[in-house]
């Protein structure tokens, strides 16, 4: 009976009552979460009490993350295709200043930057507006790569020239050239099909794609200090992550994948076999980049991007909440983009 009440709507409607649900799940677990810290906060007299207190701020964390994801993708979708285009291109934008801000420039280097932000950030935008896919893959990897070291060069300044510009290139392929890809999800062209026709719903796909790699990072969390507490949680790169083991991983990417097999009915695959191995390509680059992510904070000295209690692009730790979707989301377009020889 209630698949039938969701096949009798449209693609418009089906998608508002998804975010109807989950604006509704996140409101509840917002209530649990505050009448949680109320009920520490008045039994706060001693130090583990305190420290139980300190517990709590990975799901307050979380909690601010998915609403902000979640409310992005709502006027996303509520605005159209373009305006997202035009939003996630300011989030790129908030994004590499943040990332620049934590990596050292010299005044060689602003010719560079200027090209970055204010050249290299709308063209590649204006690819996926147009949906010109073929040179939207290619423009940063190939062409911004060559011209990036060639701008540098002309400011006469050989000093650590190799590392100022890998810094800068590695910027600009995180977060212009990775979260690029998450509105280009939105403008796939699916084939049409009789019994699956998937047309007006590609905020479905990306729905799929953000909710499995959280999910992916919840479990993998969770799964580590529920490991940690039995003494089995072995970090593998402890100066890196004290919190990654592979069990864990094991664990969160195994979970997330299933989870997006059960999912498939809300995407355009036809098997749950399908959406399952998309879902564990997702889960795989989404929780490896946020490894990365983390390698580069450690040599940057900081333990989140915005470097303390205020942020340099006035959203803190933008790459905190969204490092894991700026390197799935490429894998997961260029997958599903061979996947379905669009």
């Amino acid at each position: 009976m209630i698949n039938d009440f969701i096949k009798s709507l449209s693609p418009h409607q089906q998608i508002g009552l998804l975010f109807v649900i989950v604006f509704g799940l996140l409101a509840l677990a917002t209530v649990i979460t505050v009448m949680r810290t109320a009920r520490l906060s008045q039994l706060l007299k001693n130090q583990e009490e305190s420290d139980d207190m300190v517990q709590s701020h990975p799901y307050q964390a979380l909690l601010k993350t998915s609403w902000l994801i979640v409310i992005i993708f709502w006027l996303s979708w509520s605005m159209g295709d373009r305006v997202a285009t035009v939003l996630f291109g300011f989030l790129s934008f908030f994004a590499l200043r943040e990332f620049m801000t934590l990596s050292p420039t010299k005044r060689g280097d602003h010719r560079s930057l200027l090209l970055a932000f204010f050249v290299v950030l709308p063209i590649q935008y204006g690819l996926v507006m147009t949906e010109f896919f073929n040179l939207f893959t290619v423009f940063i990897p190939v062409y911004v790569f060559l011209a990036i070291p060639v701008v540098s060069a002309l400011s006469n300044d050989p000093e650590r020239f190799l590392e100022r510009n890998a810094k800068m290139q590695w910027g600009i392929m995180v977060c212009i050239f990775g979260l690029s890809h998450v509105p280009a999800i939105l403008l796939l062209d699916f084939p049409v099909r009789a019994e699956n026709s998937f047309d007006g719903k590609n905020m479905f796909l990306l729905f799929h794609l953000v909710f499995v790699v959280q999910l992916c990072m919840i479990v993998q969390h969770l799964s580590w200090r529920w490991l940690k507490e039995r003494g089995r949680a072995k970090a593998v790169a402890p100066n890196v992550s004290a919190s990654f083991s592979w069990l864990s991983w094991s664990i969160g990417v195994a979970v997330a994948s299933f989870v997006g097999g059960l999912l498939s009915g809300i995407t355009p695959f036809q098997y749950p076999a399908q959406a399952l191995a998309l879902s564990f390509v997702a889960c795989v680059a989404g929780s490896s980049g946020h490894f990365v992510m983390k390698a580069i904070k450690r040599d940057r000295g900081v333990t989140h991007w915005a470097g303390g209690t205020r942020s340099v692009t006035g959203a803190e730790g933008l790459l905190d909440r969204i490092d894991a979707l700026c390197f799935a989301a490429p894998v997961f377009f260029h997958t599903v983009h061979w996947y379905f020889d669009l």
